[in-house]
């Protein structure tokens, strides 16, 4: 079983550092550089479908995470899909903003080294749960059944607030086409507790899979627990960015930040 869990480990790695590869030569040759975001739903979901067919499918909790993942992957692939994000020219915003930051050499130079490579290493260390779960295989009990349901819970947070802010979106798009006024940003539904309520789930729900490591391996802390670690700390720098491009585009957007919470849905404070 040691060489087993051992060798999916590093098919995984193999896969990884092929797919860091490949991402960035095409964003060179392509000049767009949202390749990875095109992976991000699907990374994580077929690293832990390789494990689960290495395994042979022969154990509960790799099952378990392989099923949660693939509705994440789905539902996120949807999200992304009708957006736009696999179109040609499909390319995030933030991307946009940074190059024009760094310059045509800085911007290449954090391409090699953190579009690419870092990301995809990002998507699979978040998967790696799974490969201790196959390690330390066991029978589920309750703490995965509470696991379980709270990473759905989470999916459903999340769902509702990129349904909620598709639906602002479409609305200011046909607002604009008519040439009438409105609220620049979304500040209603799941977005008056949370100013990224979507980015709040998003990372609860990765720790939720780290949690399957603990209960496989027993250990409160282990090496699986880096993804989630990272994740969080991306989300953090990700979330500053993108608050500092709203705040510059719309000066409202500056009252928004004193009386919404920032990720951790909470009741707003009074406007002024």
């Amino acid at each position: 079983m040691l060489h087993d869990w051992f060798d999916s480990f590093f098919l995984l790695v193999e896969i990884c550092a092929a797919t860091s590869a490949l991402c960035w030569i095409v964003s060179v040759l392509t000049r767009e550089y949202s390749w990875v975001d095109r992976l991000w739903s699907l990374a994580p979901p077929a690293y832990c479908w390789v494990v689960a067919v290495q395994t042979h499918f022969s154990d509960g909790r790799v099952n378990l995470v392989t099923a949660l993942t693939t509705a994440w992957g789905l539902r996120l692939t949807f999200n992304f899909a009708r957006k736009g994000g696999y179109q040609k020219g499909g390319e995030d915003y933030r991307w946009v903003a940074l190059r024009q930051r760094l310059g045509p050499v800085g911007f290449q130079v954090f391409n090699f080294f953190f579009i690419a490579p870092f990301q995809n290493a990002l998507l699979l260390m978040i998967a790696t749960p799974v490969v201790l779960a196959a390690k330390h295989p066991g029978p589920l009990g309750g703490f995965d059944a509470l696991l379980a349901a709270g990473f759905l819970l989470c999916l459903v947070g999340e769902t509702v607030a990129d349904e909620q802010q598709w639906r602002f979106q479409q609305a200011k798009a046909a607002r604009k086409a008519r040439g009438e006024a409105g609220p620049d940003f979304c500040t209603t539904g799941l977005f008056r507790f949370s100013r990224h309520p979507n980015f709040f789930f998003e990372v609860t729900l990765w720790w939720l899979v780290y949690g399957f490591a603990v209960v496989a391996t027993g250990e409160w802390a282990n090496w699986a627990g880096w993804g989630a670690v990272t994740l969080t700390g991306l989300f953090q720098g990700s979330t500053a960015m993108t608050e500092g491009i709203s705040k510059s585009k719309y000066p409202a957007y500056a009252d928004y930040q004193r009386t919404t919470s920032r990720l951790l849905p909470w009741r707003p404070a009074r406007r002024s």
